[in-house]
Order: structure tokens, then sequence, then C-alpha cells
């Protein structure tokens, strides 16, 4: 990931989206070409210099201090997601950047034990770039059989994306599958090294219609709860609530259980 362009492009991306008066100024009589907040603007709020924001904006100002990456965030009006996609963008961890992003991603056998016993709601643990690392048998009868995939291919954004079942089945899917691209950009930030993250999005670009548009967005997002429909060909349309979170003791997996009143009764995948 160039990462000069992605700081140039999510900084632009964001200050096209607050109006003057959204940022509390004036107006100053000048005739507007383009949306948002010019520069210059950006600049005076977050308390830099008009020449520092610019080079900041291009990739060319080095590190800021954190004080100038809050600055820009109560400026900007990001949300709590957006905020960390810029922290990432301008103030890069060292640590993320070493670690090796080819390393296989485990589940442990305690999390495996956990998903079992949430056998009445789907659920599956999440790695790196939307990876399913694990999943129970409702979740596999909901969504797809990840199981019954090569382990190269068990990944929820391409589900999503390039599952042409997936369309059929996912409720609102416009949002859905966007909402998933986003969470895809927020970890391009965190991981910009990451090759097979880099191989995931050239296969969505080539492969999914909607996916550039959405990518070229910027939107970021870190889901965490909130709720998802679905249509099963056998019981109908479905409709969970999900919570989505961090496994304790680890920061690259999340577990992601639904819950329904009344619990659906889907057919059962084998688990051998």
């Amino acid at each position: 990931m160039d990462r000069s362009k992605e700081i140039a492009d999510f900084l632009r991306t964001r200050r096209a989206a607050i109006s003057p008066d959204q940022a509390g100024l004036s107006s100053d009589g000048r005739v507007r070409r383009v949306p948002g907040l010019r520069r210059d603007q950006v600049a005076r709020l977050a308390g830099v210099s008009t020449e520092y924001y610019t080079r900041l904006e291009q990739g060319r100002a080095g590190t800021p201090s954190t004080e100038v990456v809050e600055a820009l965030a109560r400026t900007l009006q990001l949300e709590p997601s957006e905020r960390e996609h810029l922290t990432d963008l301008l103030l890069p961890n060292p640590q993320a950047a070493r670690r090796t992003p080819t390393r296989p991603q485990r589940v442990r056998p305690g999390l495996h034990l956990m998903l079992k016993t949430l056998s009445h709601v789907p659920a599956f643990i999440l790695g790196r770039r939307t990876d399913v690392l694990a999943a129970n048998d409702l979740a596999r009868a909901v969504l797809t059989d990840f199981e019954a995939l090569p382990a190269t291919r068990r990944n929820l954004a391409r589900y999503y994306l390039l599952d042409p079942q997936a369309r059929e089945r996912v409720g609102d899917w416009d949002k859905i599958a966007s909402e998933t691209v986003a969470i895809l950009r927020l970890e391009a930030g965190r991981y910009p090294d990451d090759r097979q993250l880099a191989d995931l999005v050239g296969e969505l670009t080539l492969l999914c219609p909607e996916f550039t548009t959405w990518w070229n967005d910027h939107t970021v997002l870190r889901r965490t709860h909130g709720a998802k429909h679905y249509f099963h060909p056998v019981v109908g349309d479905l409709h969970f609530s999900y919570e989505s979170f961090q496994v304790p003791g680890d920061t690259e997996r999340r577990c992601a259980s639904t819950t329904s009143n009344p619990a659906p009764t889907l057919p059962r995948h084998s688990s051998s």
C-alpha cells in the first residue's frame, strides 16, 4: 500500500465531507469549486500552518505529533473508526509492520469449545482480512459451509462479495457488502504490508463490480454490533442481532455471535 497516497486520499475525502457551516466557519464569499473545507481552513481549525497541512496531506511531512493527529481528528469530526484509521496512517505501529502477515492463524481449543456451546445461535471466529477461522453448525447453515471450502478461500468478504448465493441470501446486500469493504480498508491502514490482504483486494477489484467504488470512498468501519437479515431457502426470513468482540488476549481475532428470538431451527452441517 502506498502510504503517502492513502494519507492524501483519506484526508481529502474527509475534508470534502465537512462543510464550512458544519465546522463553525462563516462564509468568506469565495466561490467554491469543490465541496467541503479547503486546506487552509483545515489548517486554521487544527492550529497548524497551511504549508504544513499541505505537506501532511501529500505525505511529505514525516510523522506528526499525537497532538496534531488529535487536532485533525477533531477538525474533520471523525468517527472512532476514522480516528483509528487516521492514527494508523499518520502514526504507524512498527510492531504491526514487522509482524509476519503470512503466519498461519490459529484458533485455540477453548474457542472451538466455546463455539460448540453456542449451538443455539450462529457464531464464528474471524481473523485477519475477515478470514473465517472457525464456525459452528448454525453459522455454516445460515451463510455457507466454510469448512467445505479450501482453507485459503474461507473468508467472509470473499463470500459476501463474490458468492452469487450471498446476494440472494443476505438482506440489504449493498449495505452489508459495503460495510465489509470498509472493514478491509480499516485493516489495510493497520497492516499496509499484508501481502495476502493486497491479493484479496486485487481479487475483489477484478471480480466484484461494486468493490472499486466502495474502496475508493475510503470509508472505514469497525463493526461491533448491529442487525442482519438473511433469507434461508428452507426456513425463509431470518432476523438476527449480532455482537462482535475481540477475543480476550488476542488482538487479531474476533468472535461474532448472533441472537434470534425465537432461535431458528435449521438443517445442521455435520461437524465431522
